[in-house]
């Protein structure tokens, strides 16, 4: 008999399965920003500077509507995961029905508004006249996709609740040597920007596709019914509930990424471009992050869901260490290669000595970032998705705005820019850790009744 692809997180030692949960997390995160490094690589090596920086001028934009769905998605995650934890299969089934259905109606809403607004979108970014009709080519492509861009997400989610990370990964795997081959082919065919753009839309398509034919042939865990296929008011609540403001949350970060590419902007197109090929790279050490704290998510769900308030704190504490060793670890491997990766992406000497100023700046305070994203994700485990959300809005946006319009607009420079990421997370952490405290006393002291 096959061994199940699903991990008991009720039971047993908690290190080992924390790992072997985020570990194909984090490399999902990882091929998902492959599909951007593949369009900035391809477009730099055969293209130019300029068609690069059109796309890295969209990453932010991506990234709101990115954020928006991983953070729907987390909110099927959460309530799914509690019910699998309260051994409630049916209503488990129900939750998985009810978060596919919004994910169709999210991903066609956001091509729809995106077609709508996208030209308002670039005119807002101060684009460079000599990149916005590029910039505005590529964002127009990419969103035509966002229907199999939301469903890739929320089905994973279903996937990860049942604690298997493993079948997205390898969905994404196929569709990421899709997106590379063609890339290459599009560009070759003289079709630029708007040809690595369709190229992810078809890619993102594959890895749906794929989990959704998993979905419907199911023999173990949940299963995907056609014939049920249809929201249940009370489920779909709580799953907004709990998914918007970590949504929010997400998109915070991207918002006011927006704002600093704005400023990056002005800078001129070599500054863009270094910054479209340093954000390839570092977002791929905020995967780890990122895995393990939606592991601490999904992990505490599926305990809150059995009662086991113990387990709960437990899996708190790992996740935190675990975060903190892998982001760590992961900055120090992009420090020593800092060279060597953005000269993949660009071999001008100017654009990488930018990106080497942008990596030192981002990545080596990264390890702040660990105490928003872990005690964030343990306090959704628990249902409560609301305040980190507002505090994320305070002190990312928040910090990140007065500092753009204040120490930024008297000393316009790219080091001074980039000093606001550290500044704001650390304000953030901060805020994050002392609502974490309180929200834990206010669980265990009503659990304890």
């Amino acid at each position: 008999m096959a061994k199940s692809k699903n991990i008991d997180m009720l039971h047993g030692s908690l290190w080992d399965k924390m790992v072997i949960f985020a570990l194909p997390l984090a490399l999902t995160g990882m091929l998902q920003q492959l599909y951007n490094a593949a369009d900035v690589a391809v477009l730099g090596k055969f293209v130019g500077t300029t068609a690069m920086a059109a796309v890295g001028n969209n990453i932010a934009i991506i990234g709101i509507i990115v954020n928006l769905f991983l953070g729907l998605s987390l909110g099927g995650n959460v309530i799914i995961a509690r019910f699998i934890g309260a051994k409630q299969r049916e209503r488990a089934q129900a939750a998985l029905h009810t978060a596919f259905v919004l994910a169709l109606i999210i991903g066609f809403s956001m091509a729809i508004i995106g077609q709508i607004a996208a030209g308002a979108i670039i005119e807002w970014l101060q684009v460079p006249s000599e990149v916005e009709e590029m910039a505005e080519t590529y964002l127009r492509v990419y969103l035509l996709g966002m229907p199999l861009l939301a469903l890739y997400n929320f089905q994973s989610a279903i996937f990860r609740a049942q604690g298997d990370t493993r079948t997205p990964l390898m969905a994404l795997m196929v569709s990421s040597m899709s997106n590379v081959i063609m890339d290459l082919l599009f560009v070759q065919l003289g079709l630029g920007v708007a040809g690595v753009a369709l190229a992810t839309d078809l890619s993102n398509g594959i890895s749906s596709g794929i989990l959704c034919w998993k979905l419907l042939h199911a023999k173990e865990g949940l299963r995907l019914q056609l014939s049920k296929l249809r929201p249940e008011r009370v489920l779909l609540k709580n799953i907004i509930k709990i998914g918007l403001p970590a949504g929010i949350q997400g998109m915070v970060f991207s918002v006011s990424n927006i704002l600093i590419q704005a400023a990056i902007n002005s800078l001129g197109p070599d500054a863009m471009a270094a910054s479209a090929a340093a954000f390839t790279i570092e977002i791929n050490v905020y995967c780890f992050l990122n895995a393990f704290a939606q592991a601490t998510t999904t992990f505490v769900s599926q305990n809150y869901g059995a009662g086991n308030m113990a387990r709960c704190l437990m899996v708190t504490k790992r996740g935190m260490m675990l975060a903190l060793g892998s982001t760590m670890g992961m900055a120090v491997l992009v420090l020593l290669l800092s060279q060597q990766l953005l000269g993949f992406f660009n071999p001008d000497a100017n654009v990488i000595a930018l990106g080497t100023v942008r990596l030192w700046y981002i990545v080596a305070p990264e390890f702040l970032q660990v105490f928003i994203d872990v005690f964030s994700g343990a306090l959704r485990g628990y249902g409560y998705s609301l305040g980190p959300a507002i505090l994320t809005l305070v002190g990312i946006c928040g910090v990140r705005i007065i500092w753009l319009y204040s120490v930024f607009a008297v000393y316009s420079t790219y080091d001074v820019l980039m000093a606001c990421y550290s500044i704001s997370w650390l304000v953030t952490g901060a805020m994050i850790v002392g609502m974490y405290i309180h929200y834990r006393g206010k669980i265990l002291g009503a659990n304890a009744k």
